[in-house]
Parts: structure tokens; sequence; C-alpha cells
């Protein structure tokens, strides 16, 4: 075990002392302020549930993984996992006395001033133990000596990557590759696979970082062999096209490791959950405003001749097609269905009537059936039609990841019209930003997020920013 390792863990096993010293230790001071009168066997029972609350807390901080390498350094991540292992023991613990009927053996006020002082003692615990640590880790003291085996492109970007990275706990000491051809010239060559070898043996290298084309497989393997021979660890830098796609999680596949590159945005129990949101509220929206719709049918029908509604083709989920409903605001003859225009300051094509109902965004109360029939939701990327452009051009060909926004269901309102960016898309850098907000909204959803969403809708209306 090299040095950095075994100073980890001792820090780790250091860090478990401080905790079961606070969990105990605050329980027995306030057993002593609040315990004087407590018959012997009453103490002995809140001795035994300290000892016990003491070892399942730490079960599961370990098994959440509060003591990993990657979390003793992040001190809001940390914190999070304490939080959520003490809060779970107290649960248990509660739990566990009313099954067992024990519960009127400890006292009530001593467990809810043993839970919060115990909370309060962790949190100190935690914050005064991650300051040190991370004042040791400024001097390297937690650094693994690491060695790249490998040239070209590849070992060149493995060591830009590791050094840039100020919170990887590694120590780049040389380049080794049995090529003498000069390549990577940032880390330098040191020799070739026995010279690599004679370092480990001398206590030089901790790991070793193999930085070969998978193409390569005879010569990786034979690499491994050599080094599996030593006592390091080892591990395959990326192929060139992983590094392009650091950011993405990794997954098993039964023993093969791949990368998540995209994942579904919203599935499983978040689409039954979008799909209640969606119908409880676009019914209870119809029936409500009910008469509004009532009013502004009437009003359509003496402001101009031709039917209430208007529908019209858009783009969907999975890029389908559906006919999106709308109240009419333009005359019959300026209303578009196949080269869409979309609408601008003082269109002369829209109505009295239809003005008021753009600005205040009420001719799209009828796409509420468009969500009650699954086509659309209340929250998503607004539907455009397949032939609108930006100045001359179909937005597909401004932005070549447009249709990834159609990875969802279109909504009603979505988080790039609350910030403003609704209306006409007549040039590029609109329909970008409005690319960018949905693909936010996107890959960040949430039941809350689209509640945020909706009472923000209340409000844009009023505004009439940008809607002609």
């Amino acid at each position: 075990m090299s040095d950095a390792a075994m100073i980890m863990d001792l820090s780790s096993l250091s860090l478990k002392v401080v905790e079961c010293a606070a969990i105990i230790g605050t329980g027995l001071v306030l057993l002593a302020f609040q315990g004087s009168d407590f018959p012997t066997s009453m103490v002995h029972d809140h001795y035994r549930v300290m000892a016990f609350g003491t070892l399942l807390y730490l079960t599961l901080a370990t098994a959440v993984g509060a003591y990993d390498v990657e979390t003793l350094f992040v001190r809001r991540h940390r914190l999070t996992l304490i939080a959520r292992s003490w809060g779970i023991t107290a649960i248990f613990l509660v739990t566990l006395g009313f099954i067992l009927k024990a519960s009127a053996q400890i006292s009530r006020e001593w467990g809810l001033a043993w839970f919060f002082c115990t909370a309060a003692a962790l949190w100190c615990a935690k914050t005064l133990f991650s300051a040190l640590l991370n004042r040791t880790k400024a001097k390297g003291v937690f650094d693994v000596r690491t060695a790249v085996f490998g040239g070209g492109e590849q070992a060149q970007r493995l060591v830009n990557y590791l050094s840039k990275r100020s919170d990887l706990m590694i120590r780049l000491i040389a380049r080794y590759d049995d090529r003498t051809d000069g390549r990577d010239q940032e880390l330098p060559r040191k020799g070739g696979l026995a010279a690599l070898l004679s370092s480990i043996r001398a206590g030089e290298v901790d790991q070793v970082i193999v930085a070969l084309p998978w193409s390569s497989e005879m010569r990786v393997q034979e690499v491994v062999q050599q080094l599996a021979l030593t006592p390091v660890r080892i591990r395959l830098s990326p192929d060139l096209v992983g590094f392009a796609y650091l950011d993405k999680p990794q997954a098993l596949l039964g023993g093969l490791p791949v990368l998540t590159l995209f994942d579904r945005p919203i599935s499983g129990l978040d689409q039954g959950l979008k799909w209640i949101e969606d119908q409880l509220l676009a019914w209870g929206l119809v029936i409500a405003l009910s008469p509004v719709l009532a009013a502004i049918a009437v009003a359509i029908k003496l402001d101009s001749s031709g039917p209430i509604f208007f529908t019209q083709e858009r783009e969907g989920f999975n890029d389908r097609r559906f006919r999106v409903f709308k109240f009419r605001s333009m005359s019959v003859d300026g209303c578009d269905t196949d080269d869409i225009r979309q609408a601008t300051e003082a269109d002369p094509r829209v109505t009295r009537v239809g003005a008021f109902l753009r600005r205040s965004s009420l001719d799209e109360l009828p796409q509420l059936f468009n969500v009650i029939s699954g086509d659309m939701s209340l929250v998503g990327p607004r539907p455009h039609a397949p032939s609108t452009k930006a100045g001359q051009r179909l937005f597909r060909e401004v932005v070549s990841t447009y249709a990834s926004r159609h990875r969802v269901k279109p909504g009603i309102t979505g988080w790039a019209q609350v910030n403003g960016w609704r209306g006409p898309t007549d040039t590029d850098e609109k329909l970008e930003k409005r690319l960018e907000h949905d693909l936010y909204y996107i890959d960040n959803w949430s039941v809350t997020f689209d509640f945020r969403i909706l009472v923000r809708t209340l409000l844009v209306p009023i505004r009439g920013k940008n809607a002609f």
C-alpha cells in the first residue's frame, strides 16, 4: 500500500472514530443532565440505544459512500450523506421502539435533544475535518504518483485532462512508451516498458494509466500482462472518441462497461407523474375556464367571419406530427397552413380580438384539449410547424440539434417562454436561445420545475412581451 493510500485510509478511520465520539459523547452529556432521576434499568436502555444508533449510523454512512475518497473532500456532498444517514437512523430507532413497545423506556426529551445535538455535532466534526483534509491535500500528501504508458494524441489528451483537474489527487511523474518518436512533449518520455517496471519495483509509482489505442488489442494485452505482475493499480485510458464524452456516466451491461451518452429524459415513474399532472390540471382548467372559453368563442364570431378554432400541423414528441388547436386570431385568408409565416408586430392578418388574444396568450387555451388527448403537455418546448423559418432557413438548417427538443412532448408554455424567448424567431440568435432554454428544461425536468414555470406563466401574458 502506498503512503497516500495509507494516509487516506487512516483519515477515513479517524473520521469514523470522531463521529462515533460525537454521537455517543452527545448522548452521555445529555444523559448526565437529564437522567439523574432515571432508574438504573432505564439508564442502561439509553446506553443500548446510543450503541445501536452509532453502529447503524456507521453502517448506513459507509453504505452510501460518506467515507469514500471522492466524497471526503467535498463538503456539501458529504454533509448531505451525513444528514441522510442520521435521519434514517433516527426514523429506524423510533420505528423499532414502537414495534417492540419499548419507547416508554426512553425519555422523549432526551431523544429529541440527542437527535438535534448529534446532528449539530456531526456537522461541526465534518466541517473541521474537511478543512484539515483540504489543507493537507494542498500540500500533496494524498497525491497518487501516476505514470502514463503510451504516446500520441491519446496520451496527450489524457495528460492535458489530468493536468487541468486540480480536484484529482494525482501527481503525474512520467510518461513511458516503447516508441521513441518524440511524441507528447508535455510529459517527456522517461523510457519504455522495462524502465516503467524498474520504477515500479523501486517504489516510485503507485498507479499506471495505459494510454494505448484500443484497436491495438494485442499490444494492450501484452503491456497489461507485464504490469499485472507488479503491486500497482492499473487503469486503461479511454480511446480517443471517449474524450468527447468525458461528462457522460458509465454503466455496466452485465460485466461490460459502457457509456450512457443520452438517456430518455422523462421515463418510468417520472413519465407517469407528468401524465397525471397534465390530465388533472388540463381537465381542471377546462372546467374552470369554460365560461372564458365560451366568451372568447362569441367574441371571435362577432369580430370576423370564419371558424372559431384554427388548426395547424406541428411537430411533436419523437418528430411525430399532430394538429394543434388554437383560437383563430387572424382573418381566414391570412391563416397559413403550409408555408408558415410567423406573426410580426402590427401584422395586418391579425384581427382586433386576435391581437388581444395573442398578447394575453389566450389563443393557446384550446391546446388544453391537445394535452388531454396526449399530443402535448402543459409544460414543454413550444411546438413549431415543420415549415417555420428563422430568416430564410428552416429551423433544422439553422441548428443541427434542433430535433433534440422533440425528446419530450411539446407544451402550452415552457422555460423559454417565461424567460422572454417567445414570439417570432426571425434571427438565428433567437432560435438558438429558445433551443438552449428548451434543452435546459429537458435535462432538469421535475414536477416542481413544471409548477414553477406554470406560476411564472401567469405573469408573462400580462406583460405581453414579444407576443404579436
